[in-house]
């Protein structure tokens, strides 16, 4: 579209909103009617760990959509000389997992328990007994469940229990709902209903220790809809919680609100069966969408669900890109004390380039990129740490590449699982995330780790934010088609891509790297103890 279609599109309000609160970033996309992005803003945040306890303030998530949404609509005026009033329809997507508990008066009981509290392995461990399903300890039922084990006085007041995004889209909406694929990271789907398993909330509700309760947990959990099923309208109160000049209009098309790992397989087209994606960021995880059920329950598994209602295999790792973030602020740091101001883009750009340079055997550094614990690894305290002997081959190359290798050592390790004891393969996986921006270098080391070739698609540093306001405008505008029949007739009919495959050296390399690395992880968990 032109510049005049494109403002004819805005003043008519044919145009779509994705909002999505990554672990580090709150972005809003908007969007028109043929896919294209038109305007963004964004909010950088943190997690803080306050009383043992990840978590972000709601004063502040408040904070960071106001100024995403602001940022937004300030740049559509600039750009395309209209007010944004009118929107089709809106999309909230979040983290998945974690554990927000409200009372009948609409009031939070505890501080928002994020996805990356590894704080409930007796209860996940119990779950997944009495339900021969897997249940990790990033899961909602999961936080509940161990709340009520310790005794916790806030459980007897609960009336509703949701994830970030359903708490963004019910104050919005007036909603209790979630997106099937939320949802299946707060209590295990059942594929044929589309609904949270009837037997296994039974056996919930059964256990003696969740009886003593007035409140049932069919009226606790939140609703689930589908993609494609109109989730509620934005309300007055919802339009002015967003756009704090009160120029947006109520009434907006409302999606079911999504996870990041649902958004990110709408920005990469996964949904299909045999289909998989790859999503890197202060987390990383993997989804493959799944033919048929697995053969066991693995730990370190998740069985979650697409968009639409598909069992999708996922591995979820906790710690993924932030100790390669934390060591670009200190180059970044040292250029600004010499006079240099290096873009973030410029900034990675060298350094990963440096990586390609690296020994074949990385002078044999160790990392273990670990802002938090790390389940895959039974690694219960986080505490990044790099290791080399006295006689390693100290330099910057080596130094990139080890950052690389160990940001995805944690993935491979699950992945591994999938391939070797479930003997589940993908011919292609398709990557998105702030690591592929640097074309090549992540998107080679990435194919390397799992032997696969990995695919990035043009939009992979925002796929997240861009795929929920697909997923609005779906909502809005379905047609009865499938999602997977209206991503490759509708959004994705000329995709710009570049598929890069594992490299025999490559290979060889990483597998070599990841037994030094499993055979340090000992000394990791003693830096947890001791430090």
């Amino acid at each position: 579209m032109n510049l005049v279609e494109i403002s004819k599109e805005i003043e008519n309000g044919n145009v779509s909103l994705g909002i999505e609160l990554g672990s580090t970033r709150i972005k809003a996309v908007l969007i028109t009617s043929d896919y294209k992005t038109i305007a963004s803003g964004s909010f950088v945040w943190e997690n803080q760990f306050k009383d043992q306890i990840w978590t972000y303030s709601l004063d502040t998530v408040w904070q960071g959509i106001q100024a995403s949404y602001s940022q937004m609509a300030a740049e559509v005026h600039s750009k395309y000389h209209q007010s944004l009033t009118s929107i089709k329809s809106i999309g909230i997507s979040a983290m998945m997992h974690g554990y927000l508990a409200f009372s009948k008066n609409n009031d939070l009981l505890v501080p928002f328990r994020t996805w990356r509290n590894n704080i409930t392995e007796e209860s996940a461990a119990k779950l997944t007994e009495a339900f021969s399903f897997n249940i990790p300890q990033r899961w909602t039922i999961a936080h509940l469940y161990q709340a009520i084990l310790n005794g916790e006085e806030h459980v007897k007041d609960i009336d509703f229990v949701t994830t970030l995004a359903g708490y963004v889209h019910w104050k919005l909406s007036g909603e209790k709902v979630l997106g099937v694929g939320d949802a299946s990271g707060v209590f295990p789907i059942d594929e044929k209903t589309g609904y949270y398993s009837k037997s296994m909330l039974k056996t919930f509700a059964e256990l003696e220790n969740v009886k003593q309760f007035d409140w049932d947990i069919n009226q606790v959990l939140p609703d689930v809809k589908s993609a494609g099923e109109k989730a509620g309208e934005l309300t007055a109160e919802g339009a002015n919680l967003l756009d704090v000049t009160g120029k947006l209009q109520a009434g907006s098309v409302m999606a079911p609100p999504e996870g990041d790992a649902g958004t990110g397989m709408v920005g990469t087209n996964s949904v299909r069966k045999r289909t998989g994606n790859i999503s890197v960021g202060t987390s990383a995880f993997s989804m493959v969408v799944l033919e048929k059920p697995l053969k066991s329950v693995h730990r370190d598994i998740d069985v979650v669900m697409t968009p639409d209602g598909a069992p999708v295999a996922m591995v979820h790792v906790n710690n993924c890109s932030s100790d390669i973030n934390a060591w670009a602020q200190i180059f970044s740091d040292f250029a600004a004390r010499l006079g240099i101001n290096l873009a973030p883009d410029k900034l990675y750009e060298a350094l990963f380039l440096e990586a390609t340079k690296a020994d074949r055997d990385l002078g044999h550094l160790i990392n273990y990129s670990y802002q938090s614990g790390e389940n895959i690894t039974n690694i219960k305290a986080g505490r990044p740490l790099f290791v080399r002997k006295s006689d390693s081959n100290f330099n910057l190359p080596n130094f990139m590449q080890t950052q690389l290798y160990s940001a995805f050592a944690p993935l491979k390790i699950g992945m591994d699982i999938l391939s070797n004891e479930e003997d589940i393969k993908t011919d292609v996986m398709i990557a998105q995330g702030g690591l592929f921006r640097t074309p090549v270098v992540a998107q080679q080391v990435l194919s390397d780790a799992l032997n696969i070739p990995i695919t990035v698609m043009a939009n992979a540093g925002e796929g997240g934010p861009w795929g929920m306001a697909v997923l609005a405008m779906f909502a809005s505008d379905s047609n009865g088609q499938s999602l997977s029949d209206y991503l490759d007739t509708n959004v994705f009919s000329n995709p710009e891509s570049m598929t890069l495959s594992p490299e025999p050296e490559g290979v060889e390399a990483y597998d070599e790297f990841t037994k030094e690395y499993v055979a340090g992880l000992p000394v990791e968990a003693q830096a947890g103890e001791v430090i």
